[in-house]
């Protein structure tokens, strides 16, 4: 008798486990190319490479799923990979998901979820800056805003009749050891000893309609002991009372064969002997034809209190055989002032020029969705 109640039990679950809807996709992009940079180092030579760090976009690949709850409630996962498709080893410090790697829960008041992922000045950015994480980019001044994530961290990001809200606190921002680099910046945090050692939070709030949004952000990342020390974009902030904070606004247009966006991000690095900076850009992307595209941008970055500037010219023109595989050539320059050294690429390290210096790149690369 008890088998039989059972086995009922489950007869009677069978029919509401097959009404819930599931689904699991597995996608990516490999892009890269054949890069040329001109003056590098202190003798000024020029380096031909294969970029490992990003082309137009950076190369991945992941997962994701959704699952129907019923009553407007589904429940997510994203698992995504960053990859070096000249080497084909992991990126994000050798992570296996470096990318992202969350799960949560979704209806229409927003989404609720928990693990490592995007800081809200990633989405606040996605629109306004054109060119976004291309070789020649906003990541070629600020090697952060291609690397707007966060471990250990809880998100709520919403859009509510065009009303664009979302945060995330973290509790600790990056547990690995890379560098001194963005990729792992060696500051795990969750610390009973210093409750605020590498803390992360983020805000936004925008419009976001079918021809124009506006959106302001603020990402704040503290610092702990063993974080990692020098001038960096991530310098100095070696203890819990430091921090490294950035203020955007932005804002796009879209026309019919057209894009134009344009932004502003301050940043307050208590690690930094240049503390107070400000990136300004602007930029554009027309559709010549179904299949050509041109986009462009510039940049202008400026530390307070200091001769040190860097201003940014970038350009690219792609040529779309299909929906997923493409080719473009893109090119930039960049103008250094005072003890600045950037270098006009973000697609590996290693390019950088001597101080004060000028620098042109090329690439000629393809891309592929799937």
């Amino acid at each position: 008798m008890k088998l039989a109640r059972y086995a009922a039990g489950l007869a009677a679950a069978f029919p509401l486990l097959a009404s819930a809807q599931s689904s699991v996709t597995l996608y990516g992009v490999i892009d890269t190319g054949v890069e040329y940079v001109s003056n590098v180092g202190a003798g000024g030579h020029g380096l031909a490479r294969m970029p490992n760090l990003t082309g137009t976009v950076p190369s991945r690949w992941g997962m994701r799923g959704t699952e129907d709850l019923g009553g407007g409630l589904k429940s997510i996962f994203v698992l995504e990979s960053g990859f070096s498709p000249d080497s084909g080893t992991s990126n994000q410090g050798g992570r296996l998901f470096g990318r992202q790697a969350l799960v949560g829960l979704t209806n229409q008041y927003g989404q609720l979820s928990f693990g490592r992922q995007y800081t809200m000045l990633f989405w606040a950015t996605l629109d306004s800056d054109i060119l976004g994480a291309n070789v020649y980019g906003s990541g070629s001044l600020d090697s952060y805003l291609p690397n707007t994530r966060a471990d250990n961290a809880v998100s709520y990001k919403a859009n509510l009749n065009g009303f664009v809200v979302g945060a995330t606190y973290s509790f600790g921002r990056d547990a690995v050891n890379a560098g001194p680099s963005p990729s792992g910046t060696n500051c795990a945090g969750e610390n009973s000893a210093d409750k605020k050692a590498c803390r992360e939070w983020s805000a936004m709030l925008g419009y976001d309609s079918k021809t124009w949004g506006v959106t302001a952000a603020y990402d704040s990342q503290r610092g702990g002991p063993g974080a990692f020390g020098g001038p960096g974009a991530f310098g100095g902030l070696t203890n819990s009372g430091l921090t490294d904070d950035r203020l955007s606004l932005g804002g796009y247009m879209l026309f019919q064969r057209a894009k134009i966006g344009a932004g502003w991000i301050r940043r307050d690095n208590e690690g930094s002997p240049t503390r107070i900076s400000d990136l300004y850009y602007a930029g554009a992307s027309y559709d010549i034809t179904p299949a050509v595209n041109l986009a462009g941008q510039v940049y202008y970055l400026n530390y307070h209190g200091s001769s040190n500037q860097a201003m940014l010219y970038a350009l690219r023109a792609m040529y779309s055989f299909s929906k997923r595989t493409s080719v473009y050539a893109t090119a930039g320059f960049i103008n250094n002032d005072g003890q600045l050294a950037m270098s006009v690429s973000g697609g590996s390290p290693g390019s950088n020029p001597r101080p004060g210096a000028n620098q042109w790149g090329s690439m000629i690369g393809i891309k592929h969705i799937f």
